[in-house]
């Protein structure tokens, strides 16, 4: 926690983020329980531990994004993140798919959910290189749309991790495409993205005008990011939406109640805050995980697809992307590069695992070669990150 607190206070004057410090912590507490044989979690047996702290660092994560953004609704004003969507992520899954099982000798179902988890731009780590707080009014394209992608890359993302599961189970049966449409594509986004964002403009209006008559205290604005979101998040999933879209939507529609309220900075400092701290604990988490049996899981091919996504499916799957944009080749760089991923892939991977639908063989190799990828990308994003924005910046 103090080297937490530490890392935070002093994240400008660094050149790199504070999740390369966590990072580093949990590799040395992975040294000291292998060297004193500590029982400790496993990535397969504990999968659920897994994917329920990286859940909750995800929602929170997710609503304190949306809270920044203060750009119109428009077709036109979120063009690069309809390409990011539309384009740039499919083709992603396609490409990791297709490595997953002609080089990975991976099921064709187990492939898509390897695709489908790694190719997400995290919402817990891209926060380095995004937009910054709610007022601020300098929204440069690239930061924006990396921001707004990984708001709602889940909304795509867990219909082709569903798409992996229904092939592992009835892929040789029939009817389960329609199903797959309908419930987990169409009905899932709309509801997810319709309940947040209502619910989002409601409880802002709720506390607003609580706070107006003397409910509720200016001090704790902080804490009414954690409570909101946790509604939202669990009517969109007790409904059978997308809790992830309604997290992030629910942080557009409370940020657009007010727009210039005062109360937005401060609901979002205190988002902030929440997902540092689950940042931390997820990273820790990861780091100390760490085995060399485990890296041995992945084998070369997955070894090998942290360079490959970093420096080719994702530049490729951009640059394809914004075939005919305005956006500029220094803004196309900068998006083809920070893909970063992080602990929303370790929640998609978690819950394939938690799902029992793979067998211990597969649930080794798809988590370890996950793992890999998000050690490579908290590496060389983390190191690259705030030089690569700050000149950016100035030749903006």
């Amino acid at each position: 926690m103090f080297a937490a607190i530490g890392a935070l206070s002093n994240q400008g004057e660094r050149a790199f983020s504070a999740s390369l410090i966590y990072l580093g912590l949990g590799l040395v507490a992975a040294l000291v329980i292998r060297t004193f044989d500590i029982p400790w979690l496993d990535p397969v047996d504990d999968a659920e531990i897994v994917e329920r702290l990286a859940e909750f660092a995800l929602v929170v994560a997710l609503f304190s994004t949306g809270l920044k953004l203060d750009r119109r609704l428009s077709w036109r004003e979120w063009a690069s993140v309809i390409r990011l969507l539309g384009i740039v992520m499919p083709l992603t899954i396609a490409a990791i798919a297709l490595f997953g099982s002609l080089a990975m000798g991976l099921p064709v179902a187990v492939a898509i959910v390897l695709g489908a988890a790694l190719a997400p731009t995290d919402p817990v780590l891209a926060g380095d290189v995004g937009v910054g707080p709610p007022g601020e009014e300098d929204e440069r394209e690239p930061h924006f749309a990396v921001t707004a992608e990984a708001g709602l890359n889940d909304g795509l993302a867990f219909p082709f991790v569903n798409l992996g599961l229904f092939l592992a189970v009835a892929g040789r049966e029939g009817g389960w495409v329609a199903e797959w449409l309908l419930a987990d594509v169409v009905y899932a986004v709309v509801v997810g993205l319709a309940l947040g964002a209502v619910g989002g403009w409601l409880l802002a209006a709720a506390v607003l005008r609580l706070r107006a008559r003397g409910l509720l205290a200016r001090d704790f604005d902080g804490w009414v990011a954690v409570g909101a979101v946790l509604v939202l998040y669990g009517a969109a999933e007790l409904a059978g939406g997308y809790g992830f879209l309604a997290a992030f939507a629910g942080g557009l529609g409370f940020r657009r109640y007010e727009r210039d309220h005062e109360v937005n900075e401060r609901v979002h400092q205190g988002a902030e805050v929440v997902e540092k701290f689950s940042e931390l604990a997820a990273i820790l988490l990861l780091g100390s995980m760490v085995t060399v049996a485990g890296w041995a899981e992945a084998g070369w091919a997955g070894a090998a697809l942290a360079p490959l996504l970093l420096l080719a499916i994702r530049p490729l799957a951009v640059f394809a992307g914004f075939v005919g944009s305005r956006v500029e080749p220094r803004e196309r760089a900068f998006l083809a590069w920070f893909g970063v991923r992080g602990v929303g892939s370790l929640y998609y991977a978690a819950a394939a695992i938690a799902s029992g639908l793979l067998t211990v063989q597969e649930a080794q190799t798809v988590f370890w070669a996950i793992a890999v990828c998000v050690v490579a990308s908290i590496v060389v994003h983390g190191i690259s990150g705030a030089p690569f924005a700050r000149r950016l910046i100035e030749r903006a």
